[in-house]
């Protein structure tokens, strides 16, 4: 499978449906060592007069520690056809098992970051900046910290800049 580089401007998508109902996978590392991971929390947006993903990802998750010992890391979208494979990659540790061969997925090198072979659409995203959520931080008391925390970790925001954009070619 092949991939052309396009311009930011030429995406006309909807980040709500992309994000929140496809799924991302973020993937950090490098090709000789990565590991990735299913996301449905983001934004796509403009800060400090660059075009920016947010992402969020737990401590105690392993794409973590390759996310953040790099400079930039990938989020691909893939086809729905891929749903299994991106329930599998988000309810199973790379610490654990493989799961490139447990999916059938395959990574590919973007810019010097990894991703997903198989994806319709990968970002290469460069971090700019990186803070960590907690419970001092929520200005409401409407259930999000019971329902999406509880006994786990609160997450690490990256905001990155998207230095990159892939489209799959379909020629």
């Amino acid at each position: 499978m092949s991939f052309r580089k396009i311009e930011l401007s030429e995406l006309s998508f909807n980040p709500f449906e992309k994000i929140g109902k496809e799924w991302m996978l973020i993937t950090g590392g490098t090709m000789e060592k990565f590991n990735t991971m299913t996301a449905s929390w983001g934004q796509l947006g403009v800060l400090w007069n660059r075009n920016v993903l947010t992402c969020y990802i737990r401590p105690n998750r392993y794409t973590y520690d390759f996310v953040e010992n790099g400079d930039t890391f990938t989020v691909s979208f893939l086809g729905e056809e891929y749903r299994k494979a991106l329930a599998y990659c988000g309810s199973h540790s790379g610490r654990d098992c493989d799961k490139m061969a447990e999916t059938g997925l395959t990574a590919a090198e973007f810019d010097g970051a990894a991703g997903i072979e198989q994806a319709e659409l990968v970002m290469v995203c460069r971090k700019l900046y990186s803070y960590d959520m907690n419970s001092a931080g929520f200005l409401t008391d409407d259930g999000i910290q019971a329902q999406f925390f509880g006994s786990d970790p609160y997450h690490r925001a990256y905001i990155a800049e998207i230095v990159g954009v892939y489209a799959k070619d379909n020629k």
